[in-house]
């Protein structure tokens, strides 16, 4: 058959078979296997061991178990309580006030987590709470917390990172710092609009809490002192390139580990409780990474992937518009289905696309991470709305009403990376001076 119509027979099967409730790594597998019986005589057994062994054989996945296990270790800490009495003092002096200790608290937080969910769980345990307790706006308090709870996706270590990554073909480290200064964009989005909305709304927001001398906030301070050297620590030697991301991730399960003692939450039942959580999610995403490598490996055989590529280029799309072609499919994609599987399950398609186009891979892995950021708080699969829903006992689409303001931020942000791409690639550049530029 022509390429036209074995792309929409494969197109309707994976959406068949995802249909039928099969796992995602399994309908990907089961798509490769049509595509290659319907175009190539090749041993299939051949390609798909090697494939299994190739995306699972990679120093750089070994970084995935050891960010999502630091990440367990700090979500069973104490360390949402000190870091919301610790932010507190800091922050009365903005309009907006605590609200912004979600996001400063969010954003040093998803520096150690590598997690959406765990990031927005840890620090709400606490602020919602407070928070409601001082009589802060109850939508504000949770769409600024659904919002900054994304962060952790973005400021690196992220978990989706490392699986683009892996899937790109490009440095896990390259992708972890363009992702830093997108972070620190985002945290300054947010906390404009609380700034901006504050002043709007005056009343909703309480009188500061007594003026405090700089003594007595360092000394309410102290137990984040070692959360920031741990985060400092990493940051250095990612940037200096004194160790590579995996050799990090091992350092920062060190120290989560080291701060969980000091905190007296390092306990035999925390340990096994981590551990366990975390094989269970390596095994979900390594074995998703298993069914995408196979499947890419078979959309090579059919030619589909690179006849795209070139129709792409016929017809003389500028970089804006496909950019914006890809947010929107990405943003629907979103209401779908989870930010992982967008990444692996477009891919095969996309990447071929942006590099036809002229894009920077690391560019384009930061761009992706914001979009599966705005995943974790759109409807009806947003995983943060769920994480708050049960916090607050509120429904999820007044969870995503709150949220909404937050979602257009992340679009804000999207256009501002692809008008200066540069603060993406900056510190990339800097530190591995033959980084590939955008055009």
């Amino acid at each position: 058959m022509d390429l036209a119509t074995l792309s929409i027979v494969l197109l309707l099967a994976l959406v068949g078979i995802l249909a039928s409730g099969v796992w995602i790594a399994v309908a990907l597998g089961l798509v490769g296997l049509i595509a290659m019986i319907a175009t190539t005589n090749v041993p299939i057994g051949g390609v798909l061991a090697a494939r299994v062994w190739d995306s699972a054989a990679s120093w750089q996945i070994a970084a995935l178990p050891l960010f999502i296990w630091m990440g367990e270790i700090l979500f069973r800490t104490k360390m949402s309580e000190e870091m919301f009495r610790g932010l507190a003092p800091w922050l009365q002096w903005l309009p907006g006030r605590l609200l912004h200790v979600n996001v400063v608290g969010c954003g040093i937080f998803a520096t150690m987590s590598g997690s959406s969910a765990a990031t927005c769980a840890t620090i709400g345990k606490i602020a919602l709470p407070e928070l409601e307790k001082r009589g802060y706006d109850r939508d504000m308090a949770l769409g600024s917390l659904a919002g900054s709870g994304t962060l952790g996706l973005l400021i690196p270590p992220s978990i989706p990172m490392v699986v683009y990554a892996v899937i790109a073909n490009v440095s896990v480290l390259k992708v972890f710092l363009g992702g830093f200064l997108p972070g620190a964009l985002v945290m300054g989005l947010y906390s404009g609009y609380i700034i901006v909305w504050s002043l709007l709304n005056p009343d909703k927001s309480p009188p500061r809490d007594p003026p405090m001398s700089f003594g007595a906030k360092v000394r309410q301070s102290k137990k984040l002192i070692p959360a920031l050297l741990l985060i400092a620590t990493v940051f250095l030697s990612l940037v200096l390139g004194i160790a590579t991301a995996t050799e990090c991730a091992a350092f920062g399960v060190v120290g989560a580990l080291a701060l969980a003692w000091w905190g007296g939450t390092l306990t035999q039942e925390s340990i096994t409780q981590s551990i366990m959580s975390t094989t269970r999610l390596t095994c979900m995403i390594m074995l998703i990474l298993a069914g995408a490598a196979f499947c890419t490996a078979a959309m090579a055989y059919t030619g589909i992937p690179k006849a795209l590529a070139e129709w792409v280029d016929a017809q003389n799309l500028n970089r804006h518009t496909l950019v914006l072609s890809l947010t929107v499919m990405y943003i629907l994609l979103g209401c779908l289905i989870d930010g992982i599987s967008m990444i692996v399950l477009t891919a095969v398609i996309v990447l071929p696309m942006v590099q036809k186009a002229g894009f920077d891979l690391v560019w384009f892995g930061v761009y992706l991470i914001i979009h599966v950021e705005m995943a974790q708080i759109t409807p009806p699969v947003g995983f943060n709305l769920f994480v708050l829903q049960n916090m607050s006992g509120r429904d999820t689409f007044s969870v995503a009403k709150a949220a909404f303001p937050f979602f257009l931020l992340l679009n804000v942000a999207v256009v501002i990376i692809t008008a200066f791409p540069e603060i993406v690639l900056v510190i990339p550049n800097w530190v591995f001076p033959e980084t590939v530029r955008l055009k």
